[in-house]
């Protein structure tokens, strides 16, 4: 994944780093000496609700389905801290958002509504009687 210039979603949909903020951080984790000195881990804020690089209808997917991602200001924000270097990170996170979008990028099929088979019905209904009458007979016993 390219970290310079536009995040390639399919042949339609570029996203321009532009509308992209990062912020680098130290990750916790594994790293040795570097840990307390590298800032590794990798914050992308992307601000969902104002992108003219979406199709309305699949922002309206992406803010339904992520609606626990985004905060009150409509920004999405994802991190990594998978490698130990900037540049790996930056593109993971970059891949993140990629896959969370094409994830909604298709409406989903509608449902058709189906019937149960007849023969469907009767061994539904068999085996309820087999269970019944299975449950009938762990009844006392009478002694007459």
């Amino acid at each position: 994944m390219s970290t310079d210039g536009d995040l390639k979603i399919n042949r339609s949909i570029a996203i321009p780093q532009a509308e992209f903020a990062w912020e680098y951080v130290r990750a916790s984790g594994p790293g040795g000496q570097n840990v307390n000195k590298v800032n590794s881990k990798v914050r992308l804020s992307w601000t969902v609700v104002s992108t003219p690089h979406l199709p309305e209808d699949v922002r309206e997917r992406f803010q339904s389905k992520y609606a626990s991602r985004i905060n009150n200001d409509g920004e999405l924000i994802i991190s990594s801290q998978k490698y130990r270097d900037q540049l790996r990170n930056k593109s993971d996170c970059l891949e993140k958002l990629q896959s969370l979008i094409l994830a909604v990028l298709h409406p989903p099929k509608r449902r058709k509504p189906t019937r149960p088979t007849k023969g469907s019905k009767e061994r539904r209904l068999t085996e309820k009687k087999q269970r019944s009458e299975r449950k009938a007979s762990r009844g006392k016993w009478s002694s007459e």
